[in-house]
């Protein structure tokens, strides 16, 4: 995730969900996932060439939202098309939805060209229905509750074990950051860096579309096993890893 992580596009007028009627009246665990496509606009994220992370979040993101939908659940997208939308404006839009949970789609940078891999990110402590920090803040944030994040660190097990089954990439693991995005919502919130457009082997796998299949396939399947898994622990979050 590049430095530019910290400006994240803007939407000219709400969005609205994507939405499927429900095959049944049971209760679901949660009824939306907001999809969050990182960068965008001016903020092209980490780059390798001509290659743009905020391209590939965009083109990843719609194929989630694509697989999701083709399961009847309801979808909604932080950003609709190649545009900048800052963070408190993604955090806003997040929290005005109603029983969610948040997949923020990210590549990263790394230190050397031989690191490589996949990890999944939330947030130790989240906001629980209080007004967003200042997106002028530093994009760490530390958020005054000390309930642990169970919710979100559950989702995050589920998407990076099927992220890793999947792609066969480096196990980098899951990992509690206060990035912005996660610290400032509501709902159960994770951020996916799915692998480094400084590795060589990595951009090459990103640049075929079969692979960045792979990653939205992943991703839709961990949060479909953290649903069915919740489903079926009666809401015991406690039993709700993979």
């Amino acid at each position: 995730m590049a430095l530019s992580f910290l400006m994240l596009m803007r939407t000219r007028e709400p969005l609205l969900p994507h939405t499927t009627p429900p095959h049944h009246k049971k209760a679901e665990p949660f009824a939306l996932v907001i999809l969050d496509p990182g960068h965008g606009g001016q903020d092209s994220g980490a780059m390798a060439g001509n290659v743009l992370e905020k391209d590939l979040t965009f083109d990843v993101a719609q194929r989630v939202d694509r697989l999701l939908g083709g399961q009847g659940i309801s979808t909604l997208l932080t950003r609709t098309g190649d545009s900048y939308v800052s963070l408190s404006e993604r955090a806003q839009l997040i929290n005005r939805a109603n029983n969610a949970i948040v997949v923020s789609i990210h590549f990263d940078d790394g230190p050397r060209p031989d690191v490589s891999g996949i990890e999944t990110y939330f947030a130790a402590q989240q906001a629980t229905g209080v007004a967003t920090i200042a997106s002028w803040l530093p994009f760490l944030q530390k958020i005054a509750n000390n309930q642990p994040n169970v919710e979100s660190q559950s989702l995050a097990q589920f998407i990076q074990q099927q992220l890793v089954a999947h792609t066969q990439a480096v196990n980098r693991g899951t990992k509690a950051e206060q990035f912005y995005v996660l610290a400032n919502v509501r709902h159960p919130a994770v951020l996916v860096e799915a692998g480094f457009l400084t590795n060589k082997n990595e951009i090459g796998k990103l640049a075929d579309a079969n692979y960045r299949e792979q990653l939205a396939v992943a991703i839709s399947d961990g949060i479909l096993k953290y649903r069915e898994t919740i489903k079926a622990s009666g809401d015991d979050l406690d039993g709700a890893s993979p």
